[in-house]
């Protein structure tokens, strides 16, 4: 009887949806921050990635990657067909044309609804790609949204005549399923920047009678790659030091282009370097830290290309330092644009990146008008 007095007593808020008007603008940024910052007000919030693309398999439990990180965050016991009931993994656009049967689909998205809607205050759900993604099977954004008699929150990056184009875009599909769009969040600006893209984006906005919610300065440490991720890129082997894959990359340098400023500005720098020039570069890394007074390693991990053999001053250098370092078969140039080309996304292993998304959208989102407009 107490749990149903309890239920009764919750405060309910209308569901809400965070879309995105394409691919890395900031979907899981915005939810994380959003989620965590209406549970420090006391509120009992669930999440749930309704359609997911990239997952992995957990005790033979096939989940949503961003499910994970939510469950580290919120601490629940992940149950797949609540938190993340449709995957659309490899294979799955051919099944479904093979065998279409949206109304199934449907009915797993109700079910998820259900389940967190009866235990919590506000379930927040998180979008996947850009609107139309899951189309093909009847569960575009638009479609899923409007199943889980949501709001949406539309995410956009930072900018004038191509912000506004996009949320045009982006919004059409959500306007054609008659969902309610509770406003929008314009993510990555530039700092400098930040006043005239709210008042040019910000006066088209209200003539399309959408609320803008706030905007989020770019932050360069959330663009951030981990060693591992810089494993994956170029395709190499962690020969020393593979217990450091967590090491995050501020910047890279070139083994020829060393210079004082970059050593003296960062603790967090990739080296990508010839195997055969790496002894030269160590050297002269070491020789300007020593004299400039350098106390701690600028290095957080090496590339090594190609082919060859370090010394034993590199070897005791990287050791020393506990430096990861990768080898890879990729020439110098190549290994370089594969790790400038690396997308970055929020995850477990990036707890810096989870405090400064909570930090951005506690700071820059009007959270009283999202929890006005949904209000029930």
């Amino acid at each position: 009887m107490a749990l149903l007095n309890q239920s009764y007593q919750m405060q309910k808020y209308k569901n809400i949806y965070v879309g995105a008007t394409s691919q890395h603008v900031g979907k899981t940024t915005s939810t994380l921050g959003l989620v965590s910052s209406f549970m420090g007000r006391g509120l009992k919030v669930g999440y749930s990635k309704p359609v997911g693309q990239k997952f992995l398999d957990i005790q033979n439990l096939r989940v949503d990657k961003d499910t994970i990180l939510f469950a580290d965050l919120i601490q629940f016991d992940i149950i797949p067909e609540v938190h993340s009931p449709i995957i659309l993994g490899p294979g799955a656009t051919e099944a479904f044309l093979d065998n279409p049967n949206s109304e199934e689909l449907y009915d797993m998205v109700r079910h998820a609804e259900e389940s967190l809607s009866a235990t919590n205050e506000i379930v927040i759900y998180e979008g996947t790609g850009h609107p139309g993604v899951g189309s093909i099977a009847g569960v575009s954004n638009a479609k899923v949204a409007k199943l889980l008699n949501a709001g949406v929150i539309m995410v956009v990056e930072g900018g004038i005549g191509s912000t506004i184009d996009k949320l045009n875009m982006a919004t059409a599909l959500f306007r054609e399923e008659d969902v309610p769009i509770i406003g929008v969040i314009i993510n990555k600006v530039i700092p400098e920047k930040m006043e005239k893209v709210r008042h040019y984006v910000g006066k088209w906005l209200e003539a399309q009678g959408l609320p803008l919610l706030g905007l989020m300065p770019y932050e360069k440490s959330l663009a951030y790659p981990l060693i591992k991720s810089v494993c994956e890129a170029v395709k190499g082997v962690i020969t020393y030091n593979a217990d450091r894959i967590d090491n995050k990359v501020e910047s890279i340098i070139a083994g020829s282009l060393i210079d004082l400023k970059e050593l003296k500005e960062s603790q967090d720098l990739l080296l990508i370097t010839a195997i055969r020039s790496i002894n030269e570069a160590i050297r002269k890394i070491d020789m300007i830290s020593t004299h400039h007074g350098i106390k701690s390693c600028p290095l957080s991990g090496i590339v090594a290309t190609g082919q060859g053999e370090m010394d034993k001053f590199t070897i005791k250098y990287i050791e020393k330092h506990n430096l990861p370092l990768i080898r890879t078969d990729l020439d110098t140039y190549g290994a370089y644009l594969r790790v400038s080309k690396i997308e970055v996304k929020i995850n477990r292993s990036t707890p810096w990146k989870i405090m400064k998304a909570i930090e951005m959208i506690e700071k820059n989102i009007d959270l009283n008008k999202i929890l006005e407009a949904c209000k029930r």
